[in-house]
């Protein structure tokens, strides 16, 4: 069988003919490949160039390559944060003639790490609350969506810093289905290997030294339980408002947009009697903030990069009252947006060198100046200027930030 390259985009297949189908995964030069760290997997995985692009590749057998390469194009068409599909690679044979296995190759998720590399220095229960919070916001927009994961685990997930907080996107989806609609038996039944496995995951690390000691596992693993069904809760349920209050349940939408989800479709009830109100939210789909701040900027960003700087937008729209005189195209929102990101978003994040970025995108790093001249005003008790927390952010934080990434000396 001659060597097939499916892709979705039809630039793949020349960029990837490039790399040695013909070596087993396990045994690929290094020339091609990229030192990134890897999570832990059934299956050999590394990751690659591809012209100008990370690519990921994993090796697996041929139907669930091509069913997981659909299952990942299904949830790229629902909006659900996971891996990008590229391409399924088939008819793999070694110089001998032997066949090899086909590869499912997915685009690497640029600023993102698995978990365990996360681990490597100990990390915080507080920001270990903040990864039970992301996966279960994933969870939850998964099943939202019909998608019964089948497999969530730390392990089959991969994280991104958004704001402060962390974005979880689903990097496996070998063993998904999706269905027009989820049981709650579906849903208890991936709820439950959640907490298994997130237990299981942290029992290893904690056996490895690289847990922290005040974290228990089992309590760990059963906190996703909890913030994914207050999360479902507040998501889908029914509430019942006297008729004529419906400040109520503009107060219930906002309470979902502050959440980052966007109510597309609502069902209101008036009672028998006519002295209540039953509001349900329909149609629930995440990603309030960033489709906001798309929209109004072209900036396309994590859901608390973009709550984050739609504030600070919003904040230096209201000193904006030099927009040209009798000319009421320059005071619109999409206008002041556009000098907002041209005049203030690009050039602070252009002051940082690219060196002491990293991969850091420039939402995060925004977000982390902006955090920073708060630390910086507050120490003065009064507003040190954006400016100014910039040059002191590039002149004593990232040099120690940097070096804190970089190995030890060996001697």
């Amino acid at each position: 069988m001659a060597l097939q390259i499916s892709a979705t985009n039809p630039e793949h297949p020349a960029r990837l003919l490039a790399l040695p189908w013909d070596v087993p995964l396990e045994e690929w030069p290094e020339e091609y490949l990229v030192p990134l760290p890897r999570g832990i997997s059934r299956h050999v995985v590394r990751y690659a160039h591809a012209g100008d692009e990370v690519i990921a590749v994993k090796e697996l057998a041929e139907r669930p390559a091509l069913r997981e390469y659909g299952l990942l194009r299904d949830l790229d068409r629902l909006g659900i944060p996971a891996v990008d599909p590229l391409a399924v690679v088939t008819g793999r044979t070694d110089r001998t003639g032997a066949p090899l296995e086909p590869v499912l190759i997915t685009r690497h998720l640029r600023g993102s790490m698995p978990y365990r590399s996360m681990f490597e220095t100990t990390m915080r229960p507080a920001t270990m609350h903040r990864l039970m919070d992301a996966l279960a916001v994933l969870l939850v927009r998964l099943h939202l969506a019909g998608f019964a994961w089948g497999d969530c685990s730390l392990s089959n997930t991969l994280f991104r810093r958004d704001a402060g907080a962390y974005a979880a996107y689903l990097v496996d989806a070998e063993t998904g289905e999706l269905h027009p609609r989820l049981s709650p038996g579906q849903r208890g039944y991936d709820l439950d290997l959640a907490r298994v496995n997130i237990s299981g995951e942290l029992l290893d690390l904690e056996a490895s030294g690289a847990l922290h000691p005040s974290v228990d596992p089992v309590e760990f693993g059963h906190e996703i339980c909890t913030r994914y069904q207050g999360l479902w809760q507040e998501l889908t349920r029914t509430s019942v408002y006297p008729a004529g209050e419906y400040h109520y349940i503009e107060r219930r939408i906002r309470r979902l947009n502050e959440l980052g989800f966007d109510v597309a479709e609502m069902q209101i009830e008036h009672s028998a009697g006519g002295d209540t109100v039953t509001f349900v939210p329909k149609v629930v789909d995440a990603g309030h903030h960033q489709r906001q701040l798309l929209r109004l900027t072209g900036l396309d960003t994590e859901e608390n990069q973009a709550r984050r700087l739609l504030n600070d937008l919003e904040g230096w729209m209201a000193t904006q009252d030099d927009h040209a005189p009798g000319d009421p195209l320059a005071a619109r929102p999409e206008v002041l947006a556009h000098r907002w990101v041209r005049d203030v978003f690009r050039p602070t994040v252009r002051a940082v060198p690219p060196e002491l970025r990293g991969s850091v995108d420039p939402a995060e790093i925004y977000h982390q100046l902006l955090e920073h001249r708060w630390y910086l005003s507050e120490r003065a008790q009064h507003d040190t200027g954006l400016d100014s927390a910039v040059k002191d952010y590039i002149e004593n934080v990232l040099p120690g930030a940097r070096a804190a990434l970089e190995p030890a000396d060996p001697e």
